[in-house]
């Protein structure tokens, strides 16, 4: 048998490995992320990481037992495509009781690999090349990437900068007829905000009788401070009726690097997120959905979180409260902004907010995460993003560097 000619021509060196063949990227203008750019920068200075959002405290001893209980159940092959029954009907009873919308778990739930999964599923379903979908700046950061991967047009909109509150003018001028989809979060990451009432209505009030759909990213539904209320866009049923909602077991149970996490929407929405999710996932991980099903028939772990990650945040406010820096409202998730704006008029003022944030994590052993980074243009509004989901003996000694200030 005789094959063709190699092309092109190999070297006359059979050592040499020939060079692999040229690429031209998806993603070209997409580097290192920020989170992982501060944390190699915080482990190689010995500096307290609040920078990336995870918690550095385990999670209820509980959890992890169920899960083994499960293993040991021998609940170790492939599960249904949409996610276990249980943990399903667990997710939809837990929406009703908060929300009081009745999905239907066989066609209206579905198990994913997280929510950053979920969400890029959800735009690769509905997303056609051309298509825009509009975000609110700043966001997080896998936003605009997926759009991309997805053939679409991101179309950024600023929230409005100092109160990161969705400004409805900008938005419903951004819309064209290109736009298929809209992508909010509340509660916010990175600015802390949780959207009212009033906001969800003028939203319904916006998008009523268009075609666009919406992504709700509410990984942080339950984190809502001061007596505040979630308002999942399960309670709105103009806006339900074109959704995805989208969270989290990770944040929910402090257990980030499982990566699970659930979809709710429509049957017709399910249906075609169900097609993406089949191939660029098929399922999730067997034991673990066992495990969060029957961890969730008890309420307590969700419902008390607000006031865990309250005392958080209070703790975190009061050890910043005589500091240089302003505090910005964290109404809900685990993050909390503060503008250092008067300590770069009187010490530092040559720094933006990205080189301010390696100059803390260097000089002061405190790492944290610049407003710009969550905008796709930059946006310095000398704002920064920590994290205060970590042990308090962890928040102790950042504050305690903090206050050298």
């Amino acid at each position: 048998m005789s094959c063709p000619p190699p092309f092109p021509k190999p070297s006359s060196n059979a050592a040499t490995i020939p060079p692999s063949p040229s690429l031209r990227s998806r993603l070209p203008r997409v580097g290192t992320t920020i989170f992982s750019t501060m944390s190699a920068l915080a482990q190689a200075h010995d500096a307290v990481n609040l920078g990336q959002g995870f918690p550095d405290f385990a999670c209820d001893p509980a959890l992890p037992e169920a899960v083994t209980a499960a293993m040991r159940a021998q609940h170790n092959q492939y599960p249904p495509m949409p996610g276990v029954a249980p943990l399903r009907e667990a997710v939809a009873r837990k929406i009703e009781a908060l929300h009081g919308h009745a999905f239907d778990s066989n066609s209206e739930i579905t198990i994913t690999a997280g929510a950053t999964q979920a969400i890029l599923t959800a735009l690769l379903a509905v997303v056609h090349p051309g298509d825009e979908v509009i975000v609110l700046e700043p966001c997080y950061d896998s936003y605009l990437p997926n759009i991309e991967l997805a053939g679409g047009v991101p179309v950024p909109v600023p929230l409005t900068p100092g109160s990161f509150r969705p400004d409805f003018a900008r938005i419903a001028a951004a819309i064209t007829p290109r736009t298929r989809a809209l992508i909010i979060n509340s509660p916010h990451n990175p600015s802390a905000t949780v959207w009212t009432d009033d906001e969800m209505s003028c939203l319904s009030d916006l998008l009523r009788g268009s075609e666009i759909l919406l992504i709700s990213d509410e990984v942080y539904e339950h984190m809502v401070f001061d007596g505040g209320a979630h308002q999942s866009v399960a309670r709105y049923p103009d806006l339900l009726s074109r959704s995805f909602i989208v969270s989290s077991f990770g944040k929910t149970y402090h257990v980030t690097g499982w990566k699970v996490g659930y979809v709710a929407a429509p049957a017709a929405l399910t249906h075609e997120f169900r097609k993406v999710h089949q191939y660029n996932v098929f399922t999730v991980n067997t034991p673990m959905q066992y495990g969060l099903a029957s961890y969730m028939e008890n309420a307590r772990p969700y419902l008390d979180l607000p006031d865990f990650y309250q005392a958080k945040r209070d703790r975190f406010r009061a050890g910043l409260a005589g500091t240089k820096f302003k505090l910005l409202p964290s109404e809900g998730s685990y993050f909390q902004c503060v503008d250092y704006g008067d300590l770069r008029a009187s010490h530092l003022p040559a720094l933006n907010d990205h080189q301010f944030c390696e100059w803390l994590t260097r000089e002061c052993g405190v790492a944290a995460i610049p407003m710009s980074a969550f905008y796709a243009q930059g946006s310095d509004q000398t704002i920064i993003r920590f994290c205060f989901a970590k042990q308090d003996q962890t928040l102790d000694r950042a504050l305690s560097l903090l206050q050298k200030i």
